[in-house]
């Protein structure tokens, strides 16, 4: 499968996030699938290209032209687009599943464009939040009041899981 992870470009003020991004790479190439992700070499992004490249797995870049001087060096693909569009819709086209790591505005934002997808039904792939040490708890809670208020059904709120452990992670995808 091909994995897309969405997370953030720094490594936050908890050094246990840039673990998790190691496991979650380790992860995806000890059981062979491929990593899709924005690219760049700093923070979290970086940790976890590294991580899957270590272990042996596959790793697609998928970044605009205006970042390439934050690029990550030695990935077995680089996509260079133009826009932040186009390369959420590449990365979108190009996955089987999805991830959300601890970031910032642009992690939730991408996540939240896979989770509206979902929602419209223009796929149907698996798609999780990882909220470690309750990270997302928020953003979680914010889903489950649209649930509750009646802007989401409880079928398109199964569409997407919350998860706070990585074997949680392998079981959502199926991995």
């Amino acid at each position: 499968m091909k994995i897309a992870v969405y997370l953030g470009s720094t490594s936050g003020n908890d050094p246990v996030f840039e673990e998790y991004a190691e496991r979650i790479g380790q992860m995806l190439a000890r059981n062979g699938h491929t990593l899709v992700y924005g690219g760049a070499d700093g923070g979290m992004m970086g940790k976890l290209a590294a991580s899957v490249l270590k272990n042996g797995g596959h790793v697609i870049g998928v970044i605009p032209e205006f970042f390439m001087k934050r690029a990550f060096q030695g990935l077995d693909e680089l996509i260079t687009v133009k826009t932040m569009s186009e390369r959420k819709q590449i990365m979108m086209d190009l996955s089987d599943g999805f991830i959300a790591l601890p970031g910032g505005p642009g992690t939730v934002e991408e996540i939240t464009e896979i989770i509206s997808a979902l929602r419209i039904g223009l796929f149907r792939k698996p798609c999780v939040i990882f909220s470690p040490n309750g990270y997302y708890d928020s953003l979680r809670m914010q889903y489950d009041q649209m649930l509750e208020e009646g802007f989401l059904s409880l079928e398109e709120r199964c569409r997407f899981e919350f998860v706070e452990t990585v074997s949680e992670v392998q079981k959502v995808l199926g991995i």
